[in-house]
């Protein structure tokens, strides 16, 4: 089955929560059926209006992960709107780390800018780096369960 691409960079979507609710995201990035997305609490009872989420800030989101698109494309992640002003340099690529848990090496990831999907480079790091996010590309269901938990965790920040 195929499915339409129905968001851009600049959507924001509401994320059903695992026992109710819904967290926030927008899609910074996309490509090939994976976007890079922002995500925010707290947890809301309904879906919010765009003038509700267009003031959140990439320095307040719980997470920002690699995900699959089928969320959105599907419709179980609900599109909120568009911002109308999307600034992209004002959502940066974040740098990921692969942690190798048998050989206790780390790698930076750079991702390319435009594409969440392309690996530009990998650079080995010495260190752990708990600052900076693991990377992964979750399915959509998967960053539902990830949400949940920041969500609780954080107590809906």
């Amino acid at each position: 089955m195929t499915y339409k691409i129905n968001y851009k960079q600049g959507t924001y979507f509401a994320v059903p929560l695992r026992g109710g609710g819904y967290g926030i995201g927008v899609v910074a990035r996309a490509k090939k059926a994976c976007i890079l997305g922002y995500f925010f609490g707290p947890r809301r009872e309904f879906i919010p209006k765009l003038d509700e989420v267009l003031m959140l800030e990439p320095n307040s989101a719980v997470s920002v992960l690699r995900v699959g698109d089928l969320g959105l494309v599907k419709g179980e992640w609900p599109i909120i709107g568009e911002a109308k002003s999307w600034k992209q340099e004002n959502w940066p690529m974040p740098v990921f780390i692969r942690r190798e848990p048998i050989t206790l090496r780390n790698w930076l990831v750079y991702y390319s800018n435009t594409d969440p999907s392309k690996v530009i480079s990998e650079v080995r790091e010495t260190h752990d780096r708990p600052d900076l996010l693991p990377d992964s590309l979750s399915g959509y269901g998967a960053a539902e369960i990830k949400l949940t938990k920041l969500l609780v965790q954080n107590r809906g920040s």
